[in-house]
């Protein structure tokens, strides 16, 4: 194991606790990129040893701290109930960056020098810090029913969640299973097809990227429809699937086909790790520090992961450490299936952004009927309309609204309520209707 991944293994769990103890997490992410910037700099322009070992300690720790905070502003942004559409985006937007990054140092290292990527890496420092400027610190600091806002849990209980140590134990068996498959298959192709080894292996590695970019989205959207567990058993069967493929599969081109079952798992796993940590952390002000935990388990799987990997196509062959590799997922897929309760919610989510309307809330006016007409008030629709409040007052009393009518127009919110599980109305058929009932008012002619 390379003294980064000793740096970064040793600063997941004290990374999250650092982000959650923080009062601004911009703050903490410029700090990070900025750390990230400082080590490319470095390595380009004095390339010693001490200063090679120091870049890789500051990258490693910066990297840790990045991921946590991150899945913290994107938490922050949008609620508990959006959690997973925005993780699907943000899954695939560094995707698209990762290619887009990997492209231009390539072209920058094979036109210019090798010493231009590091000099190139420093440079895209400005623009995620420029990103990161834009973020409101509001919506960010004071995340509306998130309860993340301040740490009220211990860390001991944390740390003594079971829910938390079983998804643990999942990852770390997911990446003990899934790390070493790619290397060990980039060595057998370049015994195969030495002339064509390092085409292959960079299509083995864009194409998982293109998997995620087109497949995240869905996932994030259909994580709190199907839940959780799902999407999980689904992920560690596709990554027992691919290492008995490689087992059997020599061809190179169907080696590049099945990488497209890596895709498959990258994207799954990218958005259901924080969701999931994000459910069992809901509401104790511990999130990075759990996501520091599944963190920590992620570094010790993919490091055993090519230790025994190694060990055992050295003194078995490559069949036998695929088929090793397989039976570890099928493990892990059982421990999700036997000890890994559903982690979703069981009330509706309600969604902090897009237009929202909660039928409960509008039963609870129209049942209020008999207090408002004393009153003489008009009748109340609460409608969260980008994340603000909008009370929308109809034209009379409610005393002067037909039964009828109000049990339609009830039926209404409910229908469209239920059209979509996280309140978002992103095709536009429904945001014409939404749009409509919206702007529905009753007046004593009806």
């Amino acid at each position: 194991m390379t003294t980064g991944g000793l740096v970064a293994l040793a600063c997941q769990m004290p990374g999250g606790a650092l982000v959650d103890a923080m009062r601004s997490a911009r703050l903490v992410a410029v700090l990070a990129v900025a750390a990230i910037c400082l080590s490319a700099l470095a390595l380009a322009i004095w390339p010693t040893f001490l200063v090679v070992m120091a870049a890789r300690v500051l990258h490693a720790g910066a990297s840790c701290v990045l991921g946590p905070v991150i899945a913290a502003i994107s938490l922050g942004l949008v609620g508990h109930a959006a959690l997973g559409t925005r993780l699907g985006r943000n899954a695939r937007f560094a995707s698209i960056g990762n290619g887009l990054a990997a492209a231009a140092m390539g072209a920058a290292g094979y036109l210019v020098s090798n010493q231009a990527v590091f000099f190139l890496t420093a440079a895209l420092a400005a623009p995620a810090i420029l990103a990161l400027a834009r973020i409101r610190m509001g919506d960010v600091e004071r995340p509306r029913d998130t309860h993340v806002a301040a740490a009220t849990t211990s860390v001991r209980k944390v740390l003594s969640d079971r829910r938390l140590l079983v998804f643990a134990g999942c990852i770390m068996l997911f990446q003990l299973a899934n790390a070493a498959m790619l290397p060990l298959m980039g060595g057998i192709l370049t015994l195969r097809s030495s002339q064509w080894a390092s085409t292959l292996i960079g299509a083995c590695i864009v194409v998982p990227q293109l998997v995620v970019a087109g497949f995240a989205p869905w996932v994030g959207r259909v994580a709190d429809s199907w839940g959780r567990r799902p999407l999980l058993l689904f992920c560690f069967l596709a990554l027992a699937l691919r290492g008995v493929l490689f087992a059997f599969v020599s061809d190179p081109y169907l080696i590049v086909v099945v990488q497209i079952l890596d895709g498959v798992c990258a994207a799954v796993l990218g958005v259901a790790l924080p969701l999931v940590v994000a459910d069992i952390t809901r509401g104790t002000g511990r999130f990075n520090l759990g996501l520091g935990i599944v963190g920590s388990a992620v570094g010790i799987g993919a490091a055993l992961s090519t230790t025994l990997a190694g060990y055992a196509i050295d003194h078995f062959g490559s069949s036998v450490a695929f088929f090793s590799l397989a039976s570890i997922a099928v493990c892990g897929l059982a421990l999700v299936w036997l000890l890994l309760p559903e982690t979703r919610p069981d009330a509706g989510p309600i969604a902090s952004r897009g237009l929202n309307f909660v039928a409960s809330d509008v039963e609870a006016c129209i049942d209020r009927k008999a207090a408002m007409r004393s009153s003489g008030r008009p009748m109340v629709i609460p409608v969260n309309l980008s994340g603000r409040t909008v009370k929308f007052l109809t034209m009379i009393a409610v005393e002067r609204v037909p039964a009828e009518l109000r049990r339609r127009f009830s039926r209404s919110i409910n229908l469209v309520a239920r059209a979509h599980p996280t309140g978002e109305f992103r095709p536009k058929w429904k945001r014409l209707v939404a749009t409509a009932i919206a702007r529905l008012r009753f007046s004593p002619a009806t």
